[in-house]
């Protein structure tokens, strides 16, 4: 395994490098985007870490050239801050695998985030990501589903979970869906704040259907996107017939925060079986018992299939303890949510 570390910061190059080294992992780096693209060619890297403010070229336009010449798992390195946010959101659009927030600061600690690196980059080990196909779906453009509704006799509602590649397989489900659906749709991607917020308002640019960072305590609509935001999990609570959002500061699940697991066991208590629940991509087993109770209650479940996840590991923990009712192909989800709706809607 040969990871490539590109960062103008010969400090950050030096300290990845070792801390990939202590792992057994050979390391090679660059220190701009230009020298990056050259060494990905040359000695085809197996994964990339790769920083995006840089001299010479920047790494949104490296990583673009990557993916055009020899795609290549990479992982961001960028900053917590709201700019940082952006670009990231941009990189994952361009094909980037997953990212780590860098931390601000000058002399910058890499033991701050040396599990969260070191938890990814094992994760792309074990299960290559399918980047091939998977730019080729990204280029699949194709308007919202169109639904045949009538006079709803139930409250329903959709749960989206994903992490890992979630922002770019978002981009093939969300953008599909009318904006006259008849249900609240809440996704939870595992994120930290800053990047929730650009994602839902990259989401929103491109899609008919609104789609927004979830606040708490705000009246729940059909049609409307719900983004939980980044470091909180994400409930709702139905008080009087009005159903509210609550965004919870508590203690991690799965080791994550938000959790899909926690949102889907709050949507199991207000909707029961009128739920579509779905994970699309990610390591980990985040989301597999929360789809579980859905499906128990009589819900209907969905999982991204292998070959266009991006980390199979959430939808195969799902699939295996008889969480999932169907697997679909990612293009293929929206298409699936609006049939469903209109099963439960119109019996």
């Amino acid at each position: 395994m040969k990871v490539l570390v590109v960062d103008d910061s010969a400090l950050i190059r030096r300290s990845v490098s070792e801390l990939l080294s202590r792992e057994n992992i050979d390391a090679v780096t660059a220190k701009n985007g230009l020298e990056a693209v050259e060494k990905t060619l040359q000695l085809k890297p197996d994964i990339i870490v790769l920083d995006i403010n840089m001299p010479v070229m920047d790494g949104l336009t490296a990583l673009k050239l990557i993916m055009e010449k020899k795609p290549t798992p990479v992982i961001m390195f960028s900053s917590y801050t709201k700019e940082g946010a952006k670009e990231t959101i941009e990189a994952l659009k361009l094909g980037a695998t997953d990212f780590v927030p860098k931390p601000d600061g000058v002399a910058i600690d890499i033991s701050e985030v040396k599990d969260e690196l070191l938890a990814k980059i094992r994760a792309i080990m074990k299960t290559p990501p399918n980047l091939i196909r998977l730019q080729k779906l990204k280029k699949i453009r194709e308007g919202p589903v169109k639904g045949t509704w009538k006079e709803k006799n139930r409250d329903v509602a959709v749960l989206i979970g994903s992490s890992t590649g979630g922002p770019s397989a978002l981009e093939m489900v969300i953008p599909r869906l009318p904006d006259d659906l008849p249900a609240p749709v809440f996704v939870v991607q595992h994120m930290p704040p800053q990047f929730t917020r650009q994602l839902a308002d990259r989401l929103n640019n491109i899609s008919d259907i609104n789609v927004k960072e979830a606040e708490n305590n705000e009246r729940v609509k059909d049609g409307v996107v719900y983004i939980a935001p980044g470091g909180y999990h994400m409930g709702v609570k139905k008080i009087m017939n009005v159903t509210r959002i609550k965004i919870i500061d508590g203690m991690l699940v799965n080791a994550v925060k938000p959790s899909v697991d926690v949102t889907a066991e709050y949507l199991a208590e207000v909707y029961g079986g009128d739920t579509v629940g779905v994970i699309l991509t990610g390591m980990g087993e985040d989301g597999a018992r929360g789809l579980k109770k859905i499906r128990e209650l009589g819900g209907y479940t969905i999982a991204s299939s292998e070959d266009t996840c991006v980390v199979f590991g959430m939808p195969k923990a799902a699939i295996e303890i008889g969480a999932i009712n169907v697997v679909k192909p990612v293009y293929e989800i929206a298409e699936e949510i609006v049939r469903r709706l209109e099963v439960m809607i119109c019996g």
